[in-house]
């Protein structure tokens, strides 16, 4: 049966709601943009839920509470959901609703009489509870959203652009040798491969984000070569940038593919926040077990504090600010180099200028066994305890 605070409650619903939709009008920004039914939402149902709530108050048994989570999980989810929908809602506002309404409720239930300590809680853990449903659910569905956006974008793109490639590719081989427009040619297909490897980027991010890492796939390749086409490429757009410092032949267990990105965005930096009255200097160097690649630019160095957050996703340094990209490579190389077991150091200097230094195992396979042997029986040692 209903209690006197309950009836109250339902007969204040309107009232609640219309105090907490004016407030949030003039506190939360996003709901300028909202019409007044979609402001609403799910919030009427809330509020009827938490009359039922408060309806139990003498008998809280396990399962009563237990029902009164479910149902508040199930709207707060609803809420968060129909959040997320909107582009101009972000997590910060959409518990600002929450806490306006939490304030909207106490001061019209109190306005004549107090509530006891019991009613109390059941409102403030229920809007504790709907929050913490609201903000999972927000973040879960933009999350969703992001995915699909991402899969659907970079499917979309990769279609026209392979067809393009490999019509350049057709034109490029009936023309002549000395045709002037072999070089043109060449840098299409250049150009096209780097979008398609920006694409590939976008897909990766969004495998870093899920948690997950890049796949990879080692097999015996040389690293010489690797930056020698790299840079050949490279050079049809930007001749003479490059200087390759290399003893020759370097061969491991490496990802192929992964290097050559990883080779091409660090280059591809340096030629894009690099001096261009210097060349950019790539050096290789090796000892029977490990490889040493170094990548260095002159331009405007790189601060102390934003050398650690060079790796994240979507960061940008300020020097950046004013150049076209994406942020993602970096995380790519870092990513690319933890997958093959070894480090990157960034060293900048004004008068130096700035260096990426990777170190790689020859053979990551190796470490990769140990590794997982290692934890096969640290998992058996805590079965057995």
């Amino acid at each position: 049966m209903p209690n006197q605070t309950a009836r109250r409650l339902e007969k204040n619903i309107d009232k609640i709601l219309s105090i907490w939709e004016e407030r949030v009008n003039k506190e939360v920004v996003a709901a300028h943009y909202q019409e007044r039914i979609a402001l609403r939402n799910s919030l009427p149902e809330y509020l009827r839920h938490l009359v039922n709530a408060l309806s139990n108050t003498i008998d809280r048994t396990s399962a009563r509470k237990l029902k009164d989570q479910i149902a508040s999980t199930r709207i707060g989810k609803k809420h968060g959901e129909e959040r997320a929908a909107s582009l101009k809602y972000t997590i910060d506002q959409l518990i600002t609703e929450y806490h306006i309404l939490r304030q909207v409720l106490f001061d019209v239930m109190e306005a004549d009489v107090r509530l006891s300590d019991v009613e109390r809680e059941i409102i403030v853990c229920s809007i504790e509870q709907a929050v913490n449903d609201a903000a999972t659910e927000y973040s879960d569905t933009l999350k969703n959203i992001k995915d699909r956006l991402t899969n659907t974008l970079t499917h979309d793109l990769r279609n026209p652009l392979t067809s393009t490639k490999i019509t350049a590719q057709l034109v490029l081989r009936k023309l002549n040798a000395n045709d002037t427009l072999v070089p043109k040619m060449k840098l299409i297909i250049n150009n096209m491969n780097r979008i398609d490897q920006m694409i590939i980027g976008l897909l990766d991010a969004s495998r870093l984000e899920a948690g997950q890492s890049i796949p990879i796939e080692l097999k015996l390749c040389d690293l010489d070569l690797i930056i020698q086409q790299v840079t050949n490429e490279l050079s049809l757009s930007c001749p003479d940038c490059f200087k390759v410092l290399s003893e020759g032949q370097c061969q491991g267990y490496w990802d192929e593919k992964g290097l050559r990105r990883l080779i091409e965005n660090l280059v591809t930096n340096a030629v894009k926040y690099g001096d261009e009255n210097h060349l950019i200097t790539i050096s290789l160097a090796q000892d029977e077990t490990s490889i040493e690649l170094r990548v260095h630019n002159f331009g405007i160095p790189i601060s102390s504090e934003e050398i650690p957050l060079l790796f994240e996703q979507y960061s940008r340094s300020k020097t950046s600010k004013d150049k076209a990209g994406w942020g993602l490579g970096l995380t790519m190389v870092k990513d690319m180099v933890d997958a093959h077991k070894g480090s990157i150091v960034v060293e900048s200097d004004k008068n130096k200028g700035t260096t990426f230094i990777i170190k790689l195992p020859k053979d990551a396979r190796s470490i990769m066994e140990r590794r997982m042997l290692y934890h096969v029986e640290r998992t058996r040692q805590i079965e057995r305890h």
